[in-house]
């Protein structure tokens, strides 16, 4: 039975997901957006959420739990410093994952996974129509 057992293992032993996930991960954060592989991406959107949420703790230990995993510190402080606050009036849905195309060589589906701005998650506002009056 596989009770609690969350995460995928993507066809890969531990040391390598894990290496594979912290590098997709730093990428995500420096790029703000990448193409990865379906499955791929659902990981990812688990471990890019968990950092942004210690990134909006901001305190020291947070900020060191974060290097543990993203491993570049200019990654890190753009993590902490730019994306953290564009994110701090949501609570989670950090990410964006996008279904893009079927790779040529194996046909696997691949997603866009991408950073949701700020802007993009406010409501957007209904316009108003112009009144049309006879203009007296």
């Amino acid at each position: 039975m596989r009770h609690r057992k969350a995460g995928r293992k993507l066809n890969m032993n531990t040391s390598h997901r894990e290496a594979m996930l912290r590098n997709m991960v730093t990428s995500l954060f420096a790029e703000e957006r990448i193409e990865t592989t379906d499955a791929r991406a659902k990981e990812l959107r688990r471990l890019a959420d968990r950092m942004i949420g210690l990134a909006k703790r901001g305190d020291l230990h947070a900020r060191r739990q974060a290097a543990a995993v993203v491993r570049d510190s200019k990654v890190v402080k753009k993590l902490f410093e730019e994306i953290a606050p564009r994110c701090q009036s949501s609570q989670s849905g950090y990410t964006r994952m996008v279904r893009t195309r079927q790779r040529a060589g194996d046909a696997a589906q691949m997603a866009l996974v991408e950073l949701v701005s700020a802007e993009a998650k406010e409501p957007k506002k209904k316009k108003e129509k112009k009144e049309q009056g006879a203009g007296a």
